[in-house]
């Protein structure tokens, strides 16, 4: 695991270097494959190097990271061209994607608060450096607060854990059981907070409205994720307690992402459309984990990796449409097919993935995670039901509207079908998302 450390560590200095921007690229594709055909143990912990190590998990969501990222790069071209900040830029990412490796990858449950808290700080700066409106600041704020507000107690938990039972180590805590509800709330909070959890998401459209696109897509690919992450590593503390009172979370998230899907039938704004969508899903993965069964862990992972694509692949499409119209307002958006016929088509495959229809990984993640709700109460398939309706809804809702009728105020007699790093951007999103689902087998055998 350190030599993949050390790769990214010597990549900041390319950052720094004139022209250099498309062989950060390069070797980032680099890592990710050399990250690929590393020796996996399905059942432990394996290549163990100082605090690090990499269980299966770990392994998907770190392959994720370095896609997005690479993926981040490749879609901020416009900065590249406008030279604006952009060896700070790449060093950003850089730092960011070390970031998150080390979150997924440390041992230490301090360590990994520490990563976990310390990605924030790259994001913030994506954000209010790379932004577009003044409100960013705000967001900014919105973001850090919010997110340091509910993790103060995580800490003063882990402080707990190693007074009292003198370890940290991720490894044994399937060998402990805590039944302490006030330790059980503060190591929770965070992560709910970072999926997010309705009641405390509204940080997340904020941030994805004011950030560049880079910014979407690492909140939206990534961030959402750590969440997720930590919750399927802490619950394995608090398995008495947490059959007694998981039954909160799923109630308000099953409710909370019933209201979501229908408050992104009222939204005008495309990114703040599908930074809503996003929390609609994640409610979906928060109640696939809290049943704590094998369905809702497994569902939990695959909607996670699949929705990871599948938002940043929206939130490029909005981007594109961005740098046409230099408008983000549906009124706005109208009657693309006519000016972009052939993004038209990268519309509608990543909407029908994000309504979670085959063969996309959300799919699968839906299913299984209909499964372990269903399993864990009869009535939540109510809320299951128009949940699933109320997506699809919506995803139709954003695809008629920005593709079909009359352009207001424009008329386009020609028609410009955007570049070729745009299509391949829009490939490497949904390759994945689709292709994955053939080895599902995989992910079955890693629970």
């Amino acid at each position: 695991m350190m030599k993949f450390l050390m790769m990214m560590i010597f990549m900041i200095p390319l950052c720094f270097l004139n022209n250099m921007f498309w062989m950060v690229q390069m070797f980032l594709l680099l890592l990710m494959f050399m990250f690929m055909n590393m020796n996996m143990n399905i059942m432990n912990f394996c290549n163990l190097s100082y605090m690090m190590g990499c269980d299966m998990i770990s392994y998907g969501l770190i392959l994720l990271s370095i896609w997005i990222c690479l993926l981040m790069i490749m879609a901020s071209e416009n900065l590249n061209k406008m030279n604006f900040y952009i060896n700070f830029f790449m060093f950003n990412i850089i730092i960011l994607l070390i970031m998150l490796y080390l979150t997924f990858s440390v041992l230490n449950l301090f360590m990994f608060y520490l990563f976990f808290e310390g990605s924030l700080i790259p994001t913030l700066m994506l954000i209010i450096g790379w932004g577009y409106q003044p409100e960013r600041i705000q967001a900014g704020m919105y973001l850090l607060f919010y997110t340091l507000f509910a993790s103060l107690p995580m800490l003063m938990g882990i402080f707990f854990i190693f007074y009292n039972y003198n370890y940290l180590i991720m490894y044994f805590f399937k060998f402990f059981n805590m039944n302490f509800f006030l330790l059980y709330l503060s190591m929770i909070l965070a992560f709910l907070v970072k999926m997010p959890m309705y009641f405390v998401h509204l940080w997340l459209p904020k941030a994805h409205v004011e950030a560049p696109v880079s910014g979407s897509m690492i909140l939206a690919g990534i961030m959402l994720k750590l969440g997720g992450y930590g919750l399927l590593r802490i619950l394995i503390l608090f398995q008495n307690i947490g059959m007694k009172m998981n039954f909160i979370w799923i109630i308000i998230s099953l409710l909370g992402g019933l209201y979501i899907s229908l408050n992104c039938f009222c939204q005008v704004d495309m990114k703040s459309l599908i930074a809503y969508s996003s929390v609609a899903h994640m409610s979906l993965v928060i109640g696939g984990i809290m049943t704590m069964n094998y369905w809702g862990y497994l569902g939990s992972y695959i909607m996670m990796i699949g929705h990871g694509l599948c938002s940043s692949g929206m939130f490029c499409l909005a981007n594109i449409n961005y740098e046409r119209l230099h408008s983000r307002s549906l009124f706005m958006n109208k009657g693309m097919m006519n000016f972009m016929p052939s993004m038209s088509l990268w519309w509608f495959l990543l909407m029908s993935s994000n309504m979670a229809a085959p063969p996309s990984m959300n799919l699968m993640g839906e299913i299984s995670l209909i499964n372990s709700l269903v399993s864990w109460s009869w009535l939540s398939m109510i809320m299951l039901i128009l949940m699933s309706f109320f997506s699809a809804g919506y995803s139709l809702y954003l695809y008629s509207y920005t593709q079909h009728g009359k352009m207001y105020y424009l008329e386009f007699y020609s028609f410009y079908t955007g570049v070729s790093r745009e299509y391949l951007m829009l490939i490497l999103h949904w390759l994945p998302l689709n292709m994955l689902n053939f080895k599902i087998e995989s992910f079955m055998i890693w629970f």
